[in-house]
Order: C-alpha cells, then sequence, then structure tokens
C-alpha cells in the first residue's frame, strides 16, 4: 500500500481548505498513492465559536466534504477525511467532530465521532472544554479496505487503549489517528503515545497532523507519522506542510504478530479490582 499523507494548516475558509485538499487527491494519485489521509479539522479549525457557528454546516450541506467526494471520485482515490466540524447533527445541540472514509467511487464507506474529548483546567489558568462544543461519539467504528480493516481514533482518543483494544479485538489492523496536537503536548507524548498503541496492538499506525500557525491563533506540532507493528517511525513529517508518501508493506503485520502473538494471548479483564 501506498499512502499519502497531507500535513495541514488548516484555517478559517473551508473553500481555501477544501481546494487544498483536492489539489492534494490530484497529487498523490500522481505519485501512485492508493489512499490519501488528511488530518483533524481538516475543512475548518477555528477556536472563535461564535465565528465557527455561522460558518459550519450540517454533513449533508459541507461544502469540503462534497468537494473530496467529488475528487475522489474523479481521481479513483480513497481517502480518508480525519475530521470535519459540523452542526444540525446532534439532538442536544452540540456539534459532531467527525471523520469520514470515502472510496474511489466518491462514496462514504463509514465515518465515526470523537470519543473522547478534551476538558481540562491548567495551573496557567488556561482552560479546555471541549464537551461544552462537541457531542461525543458513542460507537466504535473499524472499516474494511481493500488493505486492510480501518479503525478509527481522533486526537484525543489515542490516550485511551481501551478503544484500540475494541478495535483489534474486532479485526483492525491498520488504525487512524488523525490530530490537531499542540506543541508542548506533541513534544512531551506524541511518538511515544502513537508507538505504544501500535506496539501493544501488533498494528499499522497512520497519524496525520495539523502543523504550524493557523489564523485562528494557534500553533500545532505536526510531525505526521506512520509507525509499523513493531515501532518502527516509517514517516515523520516534522513541522512542516505539505503532502508525504510511504510504501507501507503489509506483510509486516503477520511478521510482528508471529513474534509477539499479544493479540492472539490477550484474556478478558476483570472489572472488579481486588484490593488487599
Amino acid at each position: 500500500m501506498r499512502a499519502a499523507l497531507f500535513q495541514m494548516t488548516s484555517g478559517i475558509d473551508p473553500a481555501a481548505n477544501a481546494a487544498a485538499i483536492v489539489e492534494m487527491v490530484e497529487r498523490a494519485k500522481g505519485e501512485g498513492a492508493d489512499m490519501l489521509f488528511t488530518p483533524e479539522m481538516a475543512g475548518y479549525l477555528d477556536r472563535d465559536r461564535r465565528r465557527a457557528a455561522a460558518t459550519l454546516r450540517s454533513q449533508a450541506d459541507d461544502g469540503v466534504l462534497a468537494a473530496v467526494r467529488e475528487a475522489a471520485a474523479r481521481h479513483g482515490l480513497w481517502v480518508h477525511i480525519g475530521s470535519l466540524p459540523l452542526k444540525d447533527e446532534r439532538t442536544d445541540g452540540r456539534w459532531a467532530n467527525r471523520s469520514f472514509l470515502i472510496d474511489d467511487t466518491g462514496a462514504i464507506r463509514a465515518s465515526y465521532d470523537k470519543i473522547h474529548l478534551f476538558d481540562v483546567d491548567l495551573a496557567t489558568g488556561e482552560s479546555w472544554r471541549e464537551s461544552s462544543v462537541y457531542g461525543p461519539g458513542e460507537q466504535v467504528v473499524a472499516a474494511d479496505t481493500p488493505w486492510g480493516r480501518m479503525g478509527f481514533s481522533i486526537c484525543y482518543d489515542m490516550r485511551f487503549p481501551d478503544l484500540y483494544r475494541a478495535l483489534t479485538n474486532a479485526g483492525a489492523t491498520i488504525l487512524l489517528a488523525p490530530a490537531a496536537f499542540t506543541v508542548p503536548t506533541g513534544q512531551a507524548h506524541w511518538h511515544v503515545l502513537l508507538r505504544a498503541r501500535a506496539i501493544e496492538a501488533g498494528c499499522f499506525v497512520i497519524a496525520t497532523a495539523q502543523v504550524g500557525a493557523h489564523a485562528d491563533g494557534r500553533v500545532t506540532y505536526g510531525h505526521s507519522v506512520v509507525i509499523d507493528p513493531w515501532g518502527e517511525v516509517l514517516l515523520d513529517m516534522g513541522d512542516t506542510a505539505g503532502l508525504g508518501l510511504v510504501d507501507i508493506d503489509l506483510t509486516r503485520l503477520g511478521d510482528v504478530r508471529a513474534r509477539v502473538p499479544a493479540i492472539a494471548n490477550r484474556r478478558v479483564i476483570p472489572q472488579e479490582v481486588q484490593i488487599s
């Protein structure tokens, strides 16, 4: 499998973000890629909630999704949109942070809403309340592709290994972890978390990231990576936006799982803990 990763600096203009992705669909196809992967919030990245509320659309009306589907069909390329922010999708009024798997006919094969939401108060006085705007997903999602079963996650999800246990129990062999990591957490945790997810699951991990200074004032870490089941980093895109390509030898999966049969050796863990 030849994977193409589009490391983006998404902004507050959905049309510009859509045009950038469409251009990369064409470039990836020209480079012989089988599938293109984009980061979390690929279509729109904005922490100004009032401005976002006036800009966001529902899935049915989202221009970025429509443009990428058309490009995927025109060029005959599979695309994973790391996520799009969508409104009018939930009964509780909160928005959805949703991934999409699009096949080479432009059809949506699967979608996934981010389950784990980042809520924290920091000693610096900084506060993040993702759950005040976005509602959590309730469904673990995996989907079949010509290159294996792919398991979905988004950004903060990568800190919760139970999700990946569920995905690999369901037969996932490629784990997707699109993200928009801050620089401090990226420097501290990005590589170690993703390598751990690959090693413990015996899976490939494809994690496409936002990078650089964005129009809304935030700065993201970048370092989009592809990691094999042994934990080896096959691609690291550093801190520059652009297209990265990597050839993935899928036979590596069987070799690693034969050497370390962690999935085969799994046992059901009791939920009650004996405290002595």
